[in-house]
């Protein structure tokens, strides 16, 4: 048996907000005992935390590891070996900041969740949707106006594949599934980082989006939108979508629709602040730029909207290149219309039952995975301790100090 022991800290019950002092066993991956005074087994790895605080490994729920940098349209000439080595990197870079779960919204694959749990690559747990299903011209399509060729082999690099038609996107949609997508993720809607698109436009027909949920369903897999407005949002939800990427642009009316099909929101406020900022540095191409401006104010009312509704809100960022150093930046902005409590449980329990693993991930309990954090200062009084990379103290995966 390996074991760990965290010894003194302040454990923090996500579920009920409760911090109280004690220790943390973890035994063979797994949370094994929490309490006051644990005696530890032979050869059991003792830290001192000293009143630091353990919360439950980050969970980020919207990453593209793959994504090294923002001009999107130039990832499919890139060699797959280059794309890995920066996804390697990329994914290093998240697990010392404390995100010991990423879910991929569109990039990763098969090989790179493997190597992760092969520990071939060091970084977060890997749930992955392989390439993004997008119509012709929609967000998922990369190629200028004056460019005819279609996708390139589906083993190169880039974030989407082109479908058309509900028999071709049953047939995309079922060959991500046998690749092992543990979601798939469909374009509803126009999008910053594609070139020929409008914001507000809704993208696939309604019947193609339900092929895309009814294959999802088949082989009990869920689906993600990207979608801004609310009217894309209304179209992805009504066609049995699980979780809507951004959502910068719902409004009211979009609150019964995600509270009636017990549908999450994934906003994703600090890419478009890194993207107005610092976008044309690493890559993003200037018309691409000129269409932040359009989601980056609404962002916050639309996250305000849902919270105050009761929408279930998961954790997000959705950032490119080397603007991925802002991934705790979310945290800030959040808590600017929410209560630090909130956004954690958005990074910690709620991104869990988003993934289907809630029990498992992002919870303290006996049993549940040892992905921890530890952060000097206390998260619940002060968000920006988890805001700060240079917080975390401590990062424990599957029982290991990493």
């Amino acid at each position: 048996m390996t074991a760990l022991l965290l010894r003194s800290g302040k454990l923090l019950d996500v579920e009920t907000g409760d911090c109280t002092e004690g220790d943390l066993l973890c035994a063979d991956g797994r949370i094994a005992e929490v309490g006051p005074a644990l005696s530890a087994p032979a050869d059991t790895r003792i830290v001192e935390l000293a009143g630091a605080t353990v919360l439950p490994g980050l969970i980020d729920a919207h990453v593209h590891v793959t994504a090294a940098t923002a001009d999107l349209g130039a990832l499919p000439s890139w060699s797959p070996s280059y794309a890995t080595a920066h996804a390697a990197r990329i994914m290093g870079q998240m697990l010392d900041r404390g995100f010991t779960t990423v879910r991929d919204a569109s990039g990763a694959d098969f090989g790179l969740a493997d190597a992760q749990a092969e520990g071939l690559i060091r970084g977060p747990r890997l749930a992955f949707c392989g390439k993004a299903l997008s119509q012709t011209g929609g967000h998922g399509d990369s190629r200028p106006r004056g460019t005819q060729v279609r996708d390139a082999h589906q083993c190169c690099a880039g974030l989407g594949r082109i479908a058309d038609g509900v028999d071709a996107v049953r047939a995309a949609a079922r060959d991500e599934l046998r690749k092992g997508a543990h979601h798939l993720k469909v374009m509803a809607g126009g999008g910053v980082a594609s070139p020929t698109d409008r914001i507000d436009s809704t993208q696939y027909s309604a019947e193609e989006l339900r092929a895309i949920v009814e294959e999802a369903d088949a082989a009990n897999r869920y689906v993600a939108a990207h979608a801004y407005t609310a009217r894309a949002v209304s179209r992805a939800l009504h066609a049995g979508i699980r979780s809507i990427e951004h959502g910068n642009l719902i409004d009211e009316s979009n609150v019964p629709e995600f509270l009636e099909r017990d549908a999450f929101l994934v906003p994703t406020l600090v890419t478009y602040w890194a993207l107005k900022t610092e976008g044309r540095e690493f890559g993003l191409p200037e018309s691409s730029w000129r269409k932040v401006d359009e989601v980056l104010t609404a962002g916050l009312a639309a996250l305000e909207t849902a919270h105050r509704g009761g929408v279930k809100i998961a954790y997000g960022t959705d950032l490119l290149g080397g603007m991925h150093r802002h991934q705790n930046e979310e945290f800030r902005i959040r808590g600017q219309v929410q209560a630090p409590l909130d956004v954690i449980r958005s990074a910690t329990s709620v991104a869990a039952e988003l993934l289907g693993m809630a029990g498992e991930i992002g919870t303290l309990r006996v049993g549940a995975h040892a992905d921890l954090v530890v952060v000097d200062g206390d998260p619940v009084a002060d968000l920006a301790v988890l805001a700060d990379p240079a917080r975390v103290r401590h990062v424990v995966q599957s029982g290991v100090l990493r």
